[in-house]
């Protein structure tokens, strides 16, 4: 009997569609074997290859399949692995390759919608996420995602409303209640105490219970109940913390390496130095480097690509080095003998995908860049570096207050609050390292002078940038710039003073970080 193509191709669709990856991949091969030129088959093997960790294999694959064939879904595919494997440019052009002929099913919309987002072109996001949900209303994670890029858009009444729908439909989504408890600062009478009170309490999956616990304990702050919201944030955070292997000494060991290696960099052969000029924003995170990045980008000479991997990225692939690791004492020391001018070149090229008007300047909002301004100072000698501080305490405690990306072990300092503080003191030591080495090249700015002086600070940090002066920087609020950050909700506020000082509402707790600053010199007033 002979077996047709399409008979083939339905066959090896359903496979896939069940997860059986070993019976996708025989049909495909055996579609293949009779025609080398088969773009389905090139489409079927890639999404396979790449579903099981061989992500240039299937980069392979598609890149033929969508050569042979340019239609929507195959781009959707090549784009995402695309992005996988940092190649933004390629993913960018393969999205636009797409659009001539959009896909008609919900997941490679969704697919879409997710590069476009890790592009940062949210607003791209959302029109193909909407058809996803249009297309498959009942799916909860395409839900999930509209509602996200709702948020970074500003529109919360919208987020809202979706997420509602999204609970409605799944009572336990863990990430839906903690984006919802983010979206606004809650009332009294208007909250979700009770609610997430009854959810965490039935959560068994560890993910889930760190998720409900933080979204738990910022209502609980918001209604006035601090002292419960910290009890139930130690409560999550020493739960999360017990199951990960981590060791301040890792930490330790990227911070050992940039401060030994930077005579290295210093001295490193800097060929063909680009003269663009972009704006960095670093600091500890939640320190407001949001605040200032809205501030800056409010100009009308800047726009922000936001926080990019850029320089790390461009580090690492000067670098070579084999680690799995971005940054890593291995990486730091190779880097350290590259050729410094590609290195800002190679950044410049990353970060071009991530901005929308060549004509303007534009900032880079990545917290940790605060390792690589090294890098940056000598790769790019035009950039502007803005470093944000905040009193120690209060970093300490906003970093325990805030939940990272889960997945990334950059963050796993950030469950306890003797290794934030840990941390702090080395990135003291860093930027002091940075102060006495590059003098008056980095501003730093204390976030609670800004706080109390607006116009005096914003005008040191447009001046510092190199920009002319410009009111609309005092009204940071009013920009409409997507904010793809835990700080979305906050600035889109004026000014406010509501997180100065927050330490000493629980100064008992936090009694033995207060000690620790005290052993390493470290003022907390």
């Amino acid at each position: 009997m002979i077996v047709t193509r399409s008979r083939r191709i339905d066959a090896a669709r359903q496979a896939l569609a069940k997860g059986d990856l070993q019976a996708t991949h025989a049909l495909a091969s055996a579609l293949l074997a009779d025609s080398p030129g088969d773009a389905e088959a090139h489409f079927l093997l890639g999404v396979v290859e790449s579903s099981q960790g061989r992500i240039q294999a299937g980069v392979l694959h598609l890149d033929r399949a969508v050569a042979l064939d340019p239609r929507g879904e195959y781009c959707a595919q090549l784009a995402k692995l695309f992005c996988l494997v940092r190649r933004d440019g390629d993913a960018a052009a393969t999205l636009r390759a797409a659009e001539k002929a959009p896909p008609e099913d919900a997941l490679s919309r969704d697919t879409m919608g997710c590069v476009y987002a890790r592009l940062g072109d949210h607003a791209a996001a959302l029109v193909h996420f909407a058809h996803a949900v249009a297309l498959e209303p009942g799916n909860s994670e395409y839900r999930y995602n509209h509602a996200v890029t709702l948020n970074f858009l500003g529109r919360v009444d919208a987020a809202d409303a979706a997420l509602e729908a999204l609970i409605a439909m799944v009572p336990g989504h863990a990430r839906a209640h903690h984006l919802l408890s983010s979206l606004r600062k809650q009332s009294a009478g208007a909250n979700h105490v009770a609610r997430l009170g009854r959810i965490h309490a039935q959560a068994r999956d560890g993910r889930d219970r760190l998720l409900l616990g933080y979204a738990l304990a910022k209502e609980l702050e918001d209604i006035g109940e601090p002292d419960q919201a910290l009890d139930m944030l130690c409560a999550a955070n020493d739960e999360h913390r017990r199951t990960l292997d981590y060791s301040f000494a890792r930490d330790a060991a990227a911070f050992d390496a940039i401060e030994a290696h930077w005579p290295a960099v210093r001295a490193a052969p800097a060929a063909a130095l680009s003269r663009e000029a972009p704006i960095f924003i670093i600091g500890m995170p939640r320190t407001g480097t949001t605040l200032v990045d809205r501030i800056v980008s409010s100009h009308p000479g800047v726009e922000s690509a936001g926080e990019l991997q850029a320089m790390p990225l461009a580090v690492k692939m000067a670098a070579a080095t084999r680690s799995r690791t971005v940054l890593d004492a291995e990486t730091i020391a190779a880097a350290s003998r590259a050729d410094i001018g590609r290195i800002g070149h190679d950044y410049l090229k990353r970060a071009r995908h991530h901005r929308r008007d060549p004509s303007l300047r534009f900032t880079d909002k990545f917290p940790g860049n605060f390792q690589y301004a090294g890098f940056i100072a000598r790769a790019l000698p035009a950039a502007r570096i803005i470093c944000l501080r905040r009193n120690p305490m209060d970093t300490v405690l906003a970093n325990f207050r805030n939940l990272f990306a889960i997945s990334s072990r950059y963050y796993d300092y950030s469950y306890d609050l003797l290794d934030i503080a840990a941390y702090y003191v080395r990135f003291d030591r860093l930027m002091a390292l940075w102060a006495r080495e590059m003098p008056g090249r980095v501003l730093e700015v204390a976030y609670e002078d800004l706080i109390a002086d607006q116009q005096g600070q914003t005008r040191r940090l447009i001046e510092h940038a190199g920009l002319d002066w410009s009111e609309r920087c005092l009204s940071f609020h009013e920009n409409a710039a997507p904010v793809s950050t835990p700080s979305a909700a906050q600035v889109r506020r004026p000014i406010y003073s509501d997180s100065v000082a927050r330490w000493k509402r629980h100064a008992e707790v936090l009694e033995p970080v207060r000690a620790f600053f005290e052993q390493h010199g470290i003022a907390t007033e």
